[in-house]
Order: C-alpha cells, then sequence, then structure tokens
C-alpha cells in the first residue's frame, strides 16, 4: 500500500512519461495483461489511456489492471490513468548505475496530531492543578481566620 507522499511522487514522475498501455472497445483482455506485466516489469510506473469506445471508465480500467497484475493504482485522470508495481529488475539496474537505493519509508511513531493534544492537555492539567492549589490555600486561610474569629468573640 502506497503512502499519500509516495504516491504524491509517483504521480509527479508520471506526468512526463508517454502513454504506453492503452485500452480500447475490447476492454480487459489477456493481451492487455500481458502487455501491462511487461510495462511494468520493464519500467515500474506504466501510463494507460482508455478510448472513448471502450465500454470501461478509466478507475473500472485501472482497478481491473491492478487487480490481475498486483500493481496499485497511482492516479485516474480524465482518461487516463497511472499504475505502479515495484520491479526487482529496475532496482538491480539502479544499484548497477550507482543511482539512488530504494529506501524504506522512515516510520515516525511519534504522531503530530496526538503530540499537540497531549501537550495541551497537560498545559491544561497544570493550570487545573494551580487554581485547585490556589482556592485550597484561600480555604484554608479562611477556616483560619473564623477560627481566630471565634476565639476572639469567645474571649470577649
Amino acid at each position: 500500500m502506497l503512502t499519500s507522499k509516495e504516491r504524491a511522487e509517483l504521480r509527479a514522475q508520471a506526468n512526463g512519461l508517454e502513454t504506453t498501455l492503452i485500452v480500447g472497445k475490447g476492454g480487459i483482455t489477456d493481451g492487455v495483461v500481458a502487455e501491462a506485466e511487461n510495462l511494468l516489469n520493464a519500467r515500474e510506473l506504466v501510463k494507460g489511456k482508455v478510448l472513448e469506445g471502450a465500454l470501461m471508465t478509466a478507475r473500472e480500467v485501472c482497478d481491473a489492471l491492478c487487480e490481475a497484475t498486483g500493481a496499485e493504482g497511482v492516479s485516474v485522470i480524465g482518461t487516463k490513468f497511472v499504475i505502479y508495481r515495484f520491479s526487482e529488475k529496475c532496482q538491480e539496474e539502479r544499484n548497477q548505475t550507482g543511482r539512488a537505493k530504494r529506501k524504506a519509508t522512515p516510520v515516525s511513531k511519534a504522531d503530530p496530531v496526538r503530540k499537540g493534544i497531549r501537550a495541551r492537555r497537560a498545559a491544561e492539567k497544570k493550570v487545573r492543578e494551580q487554581r485547585n492549589a490556589y482556592f485550597r490555600e484561600q480555604a484554608i486561610e479562611k477556616a483560619i481566620e473564623r477560627q481566630r474569629e471565634k476565639q476572639l468573640r469567645g474571649e470577649d
């Protein structure tokens, strides 16, 4: 499963790609699936187009091809779609040419939203505790004053 950042990066890479896979009125045939397999093995990222005569939408074609080839849909816009599947062959070529190796996506355990919520809750708790301590001190002082007043009245 691709993350939104990976998907955005792949969409950016797909902008410059030529349309290499065309689906006609025959729909998803064995030939189209085989061609998609070949393109995915060779390139990893494939841009396709659904002709007007086809009885399927681009979304349906993309989903069907992803299911048949084990790829993931990157984007569907109008009649064009982009699919991606990692290829060991492409990775080996990148390693040999010295291009950047595929890195594991760093997974942050700290969720910034939850971190902010926790910080706000901690600040609120601190304020509550300060307020409670203030009122507790005030209550104690009032109780002491009442005791003194009772003692003074009792002596009068």
